[in-house]
């Protein structure tokens, strides 16, 4: 999906002007213009700071303008919207359940791959999960700690965190995280 069309779209819905928006969000105009060309692409981190300007959440983001589906229960892979980037993919189960209560991931990190050079935080919230496989990095409030297939986590959203794939392959996470505000 392309991500500048869609902000773009998301901008211009919310009657915001580029201006208006890079002050919101504490970029400049110049940046919101790149982005909205696909000339370039925003980390994740970067896309949560941005969507605060809105204020939209990335869930929102990625479901913008998709009608509500009745009475669903079950949503295949191809019905979950990746809301990652640049080697993460962000799979979002329920994405266009109403009134939403939690947020679940399935999170794929390709080696190397992370969710921004700049520490994520939430306004309120908790989140936690479980690394099916491979290893991550996961730094919270400046402690780093190394995770395995297998070791799971907790903590207030609202602690600077970033996850970072330190391993040689593909590293996965299953999370959950209320309220459903990323």
């Amino acid at each position: 999906m392309d991500i500048g069309p869609r902000l773009k779209l998301v901008r211009e819905r919310y009657k915001l002007s580029q201006r208006e928006l890079a002050k919101r969000a504490g970029v400049t105009n110049a940046t919101i213009s790149l982005i909205e060309q696909n000339r370039v692409s925003p980390s994740v981190s970067s896309l949560v700071k941005l969507l605060e300007g809105i204020p939209m959440s990335l869930a929102d983001f990625f479901t913008f303008d998709e009608p509500p589906r009745e009475n669903r229960y079950v949503f295949r892979p191809g019905e979950q919207p990746d809301l990652g980037n640049n080697g993460l993919r962000l799979l979002l189960v329920g994405a266009t359940v109403q009134d939403r209560q939690m947020r679940m991931l399935r999170e794929l990190y390709a080696p190397g791959a992370d969710t921004g050079p700049e520490a994520i935080t939430h306004s309120e919230g908790e989140e936690c999960g479980i690394v099916v496989r491979g290893t991550v990095e996961l730094t919270i409030d400046g402690q780093i700690n190394v995770l395995h297939a297998g070791d799971g986590y907790y903590f207030p959203s609202t602690l600077p965190h970033r996850f970072r794939n330190i391993g040689q392959d593909e590293a996965e996470i299953i999370s959950a995280n209320t309220p459903a505000n990323f």
